[in-house]
């Protein structure tokens, strides 16, 4: 039994209303059916007493004069046909004696003449009995035994006070049978229409209450897992105990929410703090060294017989010194770095620096750069972002893949940089996507999650926006940064 009341309330819910309607139809039906019959039996009472009486006056002359014939003639008299004027047929008439001896009756064949009334079965030593025991009696006597088939209706034959003996009607049960199944039928349709229009309505409203219970039961059984989902408002839009519930509900999610974000910020910024301080240690060691190997290159730049090659690659170690520089100082200080601005030679160290990469992992690199001899953007700055999407974007795309730059300016527009790196590697998670800028937040084995956090960093310095999406198969890395001091759009295109 047990199973039942484990069941959903989806189903619980309209099986127990559907029972408790249907078992109240059949009380309410029972309880009718039983108005009926005794509607039915006080109604034959009603005839048969009409009968009786007529019969008793009719029949006490007879008793006097000892006139048989004509006592039998009385009482066959409702047998042959005068059912017409009483609603059923009576069975049995019989006059019994003083002594409860039957003085004559309807059927002399089963009723004979002069026997005892006990003698003639059990209902009649019933009636004997209860005739036979002073009593103050209320006529008409009625008798219904146990077990019979039969009622029996009971009125005292006097004459002018002398009690001559007793009038005996015997109605067949049966006669009641016709009226009760119509009645019946009439209570099982009524019963089977009120069935029909109720339980539809029960199974709309038991499974209206239901599947917001049973869809709040499964989003409270994920919340060890994540925060859940509200309901849908439409849902249940009621002020009732359980629109209460539900309202209450969504407010615990949106709480749950803000405290999850708050707890992930807390996270977050303990996490950069722990950072600045190990970058900041780091930093002082880098910049001390740095400072010396940027002195040694100003002093060999001096020399006036350098070989063009070596002055070459002086000047790109110069400029990757710089970009190391602004670069630390960048995630050091919350200001924009002054530095020279971004050039044509800057694009050509990045493009000479990934060169051993790419043909490392025979990747196809299609390098598109439209820019002017300069662009007012730091240039160690921008340097860095590309070098970091680029290797990153190497390192994420397959063996013989492709990887693209489109460098330029965001809708011709003279006061916004755009820079978009793609690669054909794996697609990008939804938590991936999520967590994709933060320290440590690794996309792939073996990395150690900073350079994007690094190049986040650096556009957040700028004033500029970066973002991540999968687009057509592919992987898209979109960076705008403002050209100078003058403001531009940065949500990516």
């Amino acid at each position: 039994m047990r199973w039942l009341f484990n069941l959903s309330f989806r189903h619980k819910i309209p099986l127990w209303t559907s029972f408790l309607i249907s078992f109240s139809i059949f009380v309410v039906g029972a309880a009718l059916m039983t108005r009926a019959y005794e509607d039915m039996k006080r109604a034959v009472v009603i005839s048969a007493d009409n009968l009786g009486h007529t019969l008793a006056n009719t029949v006490a002359p007879t008793l006097l004069h000892d006139d048989v014939w004509r006592a039998f003639e009385i009482v066959r008299s409702p047998i042959r046909g005068e059912s017409a004027r009483t609603p059923v047929q009576v069975d049995a008439v019989v006059v019994l004696g003083r002594e409860s001896k039957v003085f004559v009756s309807s059927h002399p064949d089963t009723l004979p003449m002069l026997s005892e009334a006990a003698a003639l079965g059990a209902d009649w030593r019933r009636l004997s009995e209860r005739l036979s025991t002073p009593g103050d009696e209320k006529w008409p006597l009625v008798l219904e035994p146990e077990d019979s088939s039969y009622l029996y209706l009971v009125l005292p034959i006097t004459d002018k006070d002398a009690h001559l003996g007793h009038l005996v009607l015997r109605y067949a049960k049966s006669v009641f049978h016709p009226w009760f199944i119509d009645t019946l039928w009439q209570g099982l349709g009524l019963g089977l229409l009120v069935l029909a229009v109720l339980i539809p309505i029960n199974w709309y409203w038991g499974s209206r209450m239901a599947t917001p219970l049973v869809d709040l039961a499964q989003r409270m059984g994920m919340m060890l897992e994540k925060v859940p989902e509200p309901l849908p408002p439409d849902m249940y839009p009621y002020d009732d105990e359980l629109g209460q519930l539900f309202q209450a509900y969504d407010r615990m999610v949106l709480a749950l929410r803000d405290k999850a974000a708050l707890e992930s910020e807390v996270v977050r910024s303990e996490r950069l703090a722990a950072i600045g301080q190990l970058t900041a240690g780091i930093a002082h060691e880098i910049n001390n060294p740095l400072a010396g190997l940027i002195t040694v290159i100003d002093t060999l730049k001096l020399h006036r017989d350098l070989d063009p090659r070596v002055l070459r690659s002086l000047e790109l170690i110069d400029r990757g010194l710089m970009q190391i520089r602004d670069t630390v100082a960048a995630l050091l200080v919350q200001t924009k770095v002054q530095a020279r601005p971004l050039n044509q030679h800057d694009l050509e160290d990045i493009h000479t620096l990934i060169q051993p990469e790419i043909g490392k992992r025979r990747i196809r690199l299609d390098w598109s750069a439209t820019m002017p001899v300069e662009l007012p953007a730091p240039a160690s700055l921008v340097r860095q972002i590309l070098i970091n999407l680029l290797l990153n974007a190497v390192q994420a795309a397959r063996d013989g893949g492709h990887v693209s730059l489109w460098l330029g300016r965001k809708d011709d527009s003279e006061s916004c940089l755009s820079i978009v790196v793609r690669n054909d590697g794996a697609l990008l998670g939804a938590e991936q996507l999520a967590h994709l800028f933060e320290p440590f937040a690794s996309t792939r084995a073996g990395g150690h999650g900073l350079g994007l956090w690094v190049t986040y960093q650096i556009v957040t310095q700028l004033d500029g926006h970066i973002d991540a999406r999968n687009v057509g198969g592919q992987v898209e890395f979109v960076v705008n940064l403002p050209l100078g001091d003058t403001p531009c759009s940065t949500a990516s295109a």
